[in-house]
């Protein structure tokens, strides 16, 4: 099956997927999320035992594309509930991947990039990656993945990072929980691979049913949660402040905001 914006690449039980944007810092594009949900399929289908994740170049993922950030403020409310209902359908499929995953974090990875970075079962990152959930400071939600980020931090944590919107390096991904290992680049994806044989040395079907043991213990908050964060996510859309919030950023200039 063939990409257009991102690599897939299989080796002795390994699927290396690149997400492969690098001109945008591989920003999530809806293209993007298409591509990674087939790539997901075919990885599923595949031989491959584990998932190692990664970015092109200098950047692990800066969020959503600018492009389509700007599409967002035309849509009427049944779209913007699809497009959230894809999001989240995206976040969902990677947390709950039936193969063990591995996000190699080579550089930022902002607001759904740091979605995307945390939803594996491993993160490992360079020293210089930053991590944010952003949303707020463009009148955005983090709706789906604040469902996630409860429960892998805890709700004081969660408080900070989600509504100060603040970067945070990849020491304090650490010490947060949200990052396993801090390690220089050239030592990033051969220590990935490492951990992956590592995980291979173990009984496939033994690791698959661990993996549905842990996620069922939260299946149910989940569907309640994400339900919720598809429809906060679309009504968020059609306010003033979300509109004023997407005109500043890309007019690079401070907002304005309302509380409307």
């Amino acid at each position: 099956m063939s990409y257009k914006t991102l690599i897939l690449e299989h080796d002795q039980g390994i699927a290396l997927l690149t997400l492969n944007r690098p001109e945008k810092r591989n920003a999530i594009s809806f293209e993007l999320v298409d591509e990674l949900l087939r790539a997901l399929s075919e990885v599923e289908k595949s031989e491959a035992q584990v998932l190692i994740i990664t970015g092109a170049r200098k950047a692990f993922c800066a969020g959503l594309d600018l492009e389509n950030l700007k599409a967002l403020t035309g849509k009427e409310h049944a779209e913007n509930v699809k497009d959230s209902a894809l999001m989240a359908r995206l976040f969902r499929t990677l947390y709950e991947f039936p193969r063990p995953t591995i996000a190699a974090v080579n550089g930022h990875a902002i607001a759904g990039g740091t979605g995307i970075a945390t939803m594996c079962d491993f993160t490992l990152a360079v020293p210089e990656a930053k991590f944010g959930y952003t949303e707020v400071r463009i009148g955005f939600v983090p709706a789906i993945v604040s469902s996630f980020l409860v429960m892998q931090v805890g709700q004081k944590i969660a408080r900070d990072l989600l509504l100060t919107g603040r970067l945070f390096d990849a020491a304090d991904a650490y010490r947060f929980g949200l990052v396993n290992e801090v390690l220089p680049a050239e030592k990033l994806i051969p220590r990935a691979r490492e951990l992956a044989a590592q995980i291979m040395e173990n009984s496939p079907s033994s690791v698959r049913m661990t993996k549905k043991l842990i996620n069922g213990f939260i299946r149910q908050a989940l569907d309640e949660q994400i339900a919720d964060a598809i429809e906060d996510n679309a009504r968020i859309r059609t306010t003033a402040d979300f509109r004023e919030g997407i005109s500043s950023f890309l007019e690079k200039r401070k907002p304005k905001w309302t509380g409307r």
